[in-house]
């Protein structure tokens, strides 16, 4: 699976930021999906994941109600809607794809994607 992350970019505490990974290769509906990020400094943190069917969702408790997961099979695309960015959501954001694990590890995740900045100001 490759895939491309893309929708970064800068904004003001408050404001929303939609990120959209697309996937390519191996059949899309076959894997969980997953966005992690990492600050400067910081380790890749897990952010959200999806299930295959879409049926299940899970979040990191800092992004609880203020980020939104979900999936579009039939366009290979995840999306990450981000409401209410705060300055510590400043991050590389990476979508990653996953058959089985926990998906709330790094370690779960087979494929990566490059990277999308979001860069939030106060």
């Amino acid at each position: 699976v490759q895939l491309q992350a893309f929708g970064g970019g800068l904004v003001q505490a408050g404001d929303s930021l939609r990120l959209s990974c697309a996937a390519s290769g191996r059949t899309f509906s076959n894997y969980v999906m997953g966005w992690f990020r990492q600050a400067p400094g910081k380790e890749r943190e897990f952010v959200a994941a999806i299930t295959w069917s879409g049926g299940s969702t899970y979040y990191a408790d800092f992004v609880k109600g203020r980020f939104t997961i979900s999936r579009d099979n039939a366009k290979n695309t995840v999306y990450l809607q981000m409401d209410s960015l705060k300055p510590e959501d400043t991050a590389v954001y990476y979508c990653a794809a996953a058959r089985s694990g926990n998906i709330r590890s790094r370690g779960a995740y087979d494929y990566w994607g490059q990277g999308t900045l979001v860069t939030v100001s106060s």
